[in-house]
């Protein structure tokens, strides 16, 4: 057995997943059992992280499990030959040379948290031939280059992929075609470019989680994406994705029915080890854990989307948060959009939508994040009991033609005087046609008789038509005789 504690800076607050009761010791030594027992051991200093691994790396084909963190507060590591499972934990380490490589090795090693350091350079080719590995987070690092293919025999056995917060660069990685089991992917604050492939919505069916934000993605949102029958949070923000809202999103199996995905159950359950995402909820950056499973949302803000907003987004009823923000969508406002009755955010701010908000909007009863800002709206703001809670006009300015509560009040008209004006109207229409009919005759038959010429001639022509009228009867009346 070996114990070994490295004391590398200031204490930070303790990750989720670990307990606050040691964040105030400055080192800190963890003694975890073996599968041969437990045994008693001595404590020998390392000195860096490489030289940790080499020791465990002796034995390492006898391990059955294995557990490796360097996202907490210090390198620690406890062992038999090899233990049931171990912990190395630093907080602003750096990358040694050699170091990735050895990873390789540790072919049982299910989770792997480097988050939070300062490691450089690109990943290894053999961290993705780990066949037990079923988490992976090298999140908020500065990892950069194209992610490696992995060789074509590969079997892919993650169930979670955070590679947010470094410099990756490249097209969507093609190694996860085929993650059969990967719940979770989050590569968002990168550089990756070129377009979403639509192959992610039937290839990697089990995906529960999707944020691609804050990358350089590029050209149309793949419809296919909307195969992903247990996706619950997709975000796509912060790109340059342009085209319309594919319709197809309406069909989202997870999105209109949230508890499909809540009863599912995942390998990491079993131990002390949970998932996490870092999401925009409420116009703020949180980092959601244990209740990751009641969030369903979709982020599109910040790209070039245009066209109208899909009525078949209304179909999602178990959406609690909706942006679309920043993006040139036109239109109307959706008039179901009181249908996503679990809604707790709605961001349509920055576009190019007019019309007037719709009615069933009121009825959102769960509704505490409205923005609506900088379109070109009109017509009265709805009342309820919810909107009346929306108290600041900074959600609805420049929409010039809105207005009510909490902006000013709109013209004081009702239906009743609406429906008096029109009568009126008609009433002086049918005043206008008579009065016209009357003066237009009258002025004929003035001029008809004050002027000689044309009396003369109406009356010739009358006597004309008489003798005709006189004659034809003659001639009518003798053929009768004869």
């Amino acid at each position: 057995v070996v114990d070994v504690s490295l004391p590398v800076g200031p204490v930070l607050p303790p990750p989720p997943h670990t307990s606050g009761r040691r964040a105030d010791q400055t080192t800190r030594s963890t003694r975890i059992p073996t599968m041969a027992g437990h045994a008693q051991a001595s404590t020998t200093p390392l000195l860096c992280l490489p030289l940790c691994l080499l020791v465990l790396l002796s034995s390492a084909q006898r391990a059955t499990g294995m557990y490796l963190d360097a996202g907490g507060n210090h390198e620690t590591f406890s062992g038999g030959t090899v233990p049931e499972s171990f912990s190395v934990r630093s907080r602003n380490s750096s990358n040694s040379s050699g170091a990735g490589a050895a990873f390789c090795r540790l072919l049982s090693l299910q989770i792997l948290d480097l988050s939070n350091n300062q490691l450089t350079g690109e990943l290894p080719d053999c961290w993705w031939n780990l066949q037990a590995l079923q988490f992976m987070d090298l999140s908020n690092n500065s990892f950069s280059g194209q992610i490696p293919a992995a060789e074509a025999s590969h079997n892919c056995s993650l169930e979670s992929l955070h590679l947010a917060g470094n410099d990756f660069t490249g097209t969507f990685p093609r190694v996860l075609d085929h993650c059969d089991s990967l719940t979770t992917l989050d590569i968002g604050n990168n550089k990756f470019f070129g377009a979403i492939p639509p192959w992610i919505g039937t290839r990697v069916p089990s995906l529960r989680i999707l944020s691609l934000r804050s990358n350089n993605f590029t050209g149309e949102i793949p419809s296919k994406l909307s195969r992903l029958s247990k996706l619950q949070l997709l975000d796509l923000a912060n790109n340059r994705l342009t085209g319309p809202i594919p319709v197809a999103f309406g069909n989202m199996a997870s999105m209109r029915h949230p508890e499909i995905v809540s009863s599912q159950a995942s390998a990491l359950d079993g131990s002390n080890y949970q998932d996490r995402i870092d999401i925009i909820w409420k116009g703020q950056e949180l980092i959601f854990q244990r209740t990751i499973r009641l969030l369903t949302g979709i982020d599109l803000s910040g790209n070039m989307l245009s066209r109208c907003i899909p009525e078949e987004l209304t179909r999602l009823e178990g959406l609690r948060f909706l942006n679309l923000s920043r993006n040139h969508l036109s239109c109307g406002i959706p008039k179901d959009i009181g249908s996503l009755r679990n809604l707790e955010s709605l961001d349509l701010s920055c576009n190019e939508l007019y019309g007037n908000i719709p009615q069933s909007i009121s009825i959102l009863s769960g509704l505490s994040t409205f923005n609506i800002s900088n379109n070109h709206l009109s017509g009265k703001i709805p009342t309820g009991s919810q909107m009346q809670t929306l108290t600041d006009p900074s959600i609805y300015r420049n929409n010039s033609g809105l207005c009510g509560f909490p902006l000013e009040d709109c013209p004081n008209t009702s239906p009743a005087s609406d429906e008096k004006t029109g009568e009126g109207e008609d009433q002086w229409l049918y005043y206008c046609v008579t009065a016209g009919v009357v003066f237009g005759f009258w002025l004929w038959f003035g001029l008809l008789f004050s002027v000689e010429t044309w009396r003369c001639a109406l009356l010739f022509s009358v006597d004309g038509m008489q003798s005709k009228i006189m004659q034809k009867a003659l001639y009518h009346g003798r053929c009768l005789v004869k």
